[in-house]
């Protein structure tokens, strides 16, 4: 596993989930180019002073708080990111990985004043605005969320652009703008036929809008992907039902069905 961001992002998933479900993964930067780079995640960091390992090491102490979190030891998690919030070049990642750990605590609005925190730290940063846009939406601001995905989207040395366009997607789409929300997803398939998330959020809008042959084909496109998914599953049947081919609903139907019987109360075929 190369660099400790890279485990933040396979941990990312664990953060600002409730009330988003097709929202992105919030995203983590790699770290300032004052930061070293190397090959290996770091062993846990001693910063008791002992054996003259350094305190101010701001790889360093990401990296083992990485590894604290990733072994749910919160507390100690926690400890090594307070330190690393005064080393300028750590602020951002320590604020964001703060954030995480008060989502995983059920701190909403404690991860809120960490997430914006990293955008002060690093009012350049792209992806932390994404993370603050992602935190906004998830907790009652979905309109107020989608000024922070223009700002990340604005910058163009984002590398993962689509991430924000499918999360402002699904937040202008909360917020009732959902010619916005089309733009946003459309957007975000232009640049990756298979973005998931976009494709989900097209095939509700198409469906909404009566739209059911459009609906079907970002439903096959979405099942293509996510061939279990069942809302994806669901909501296939249901179009296949609008569309009067009962026989493609009851093999949608099936489908679902068969994921966990008894667990996915399913319409009648008409």
């Amino acid at each position: 596993m190369a660099r400790y961001e890279a485990i933040l992002t396979a941990l990312l998933g664990a953060a600002l989930l409730a009330g988003c479900s097709q929202l992105e993964r919030l995203t983590i930067i790699r770290p300032s180019a004052h930061i070293r780079s190397t090959t290996q995640v770091a062993p846990t960091y001693d910063v008791s002073g002992r054996r003259g390992q350094r305190t101010d090491d701001a790889y360093q102490l990401m990296a083992s708080a990485t590894d604290y979190f990733q072994r749910g030891e919160y507390d100690q998690s926690e400890r090594l990111l307070q330190q690393a919030l005064h080393i300028p070049s750590a602020m951002a990642d320590a604020n964001t990985m703060l954030g995480m750990i008060a989502d995983v605590r059920g701190q909403a609005v404690k991860a809120g004043k960490y997430y914006e925190a990293a955008t002060v730290a690093a009012p350049n940063g792209p992806a932390y605005a994404n993370n603050y846009g992602k935190w906004l939406c998830a907790n009652g601001q979905p309109a107020e969320s989608l000024a922070w995905f223009e700002r990340a989207l604005g910058n163009p040395a984002y590398t993962t652009p689509v991430a924000s366009l499918s999360n402002a997607g699904e937040c202008a789409q909360r917020s009732g703008q959902t010619d916005r929300a089309e733009r946003y997803w459309r957007a975000a398939l232009g640049m990756d036929p298979k973005a998931l998330p976009a494709l989900a959020g097209m095939a509700q809008l198409e469906f909404d809008r009566g739209n059911y042959l459009d609906a079907r084909a970002f439903s096959e496109r979405w099942l293509a992907l996510a061939p279990s998914d069942p809302a994806g599953l669901r909501l296939a049947a249901t179009t296949e039902q609008k569309l009067g081919d009962n026989a493609a609903a009851s093999r949608y139907l099936s489908r679902l069905q068969a994921l966990s019987p008894g667990a996915h109360p399913v319409p009648a075929t008409q």
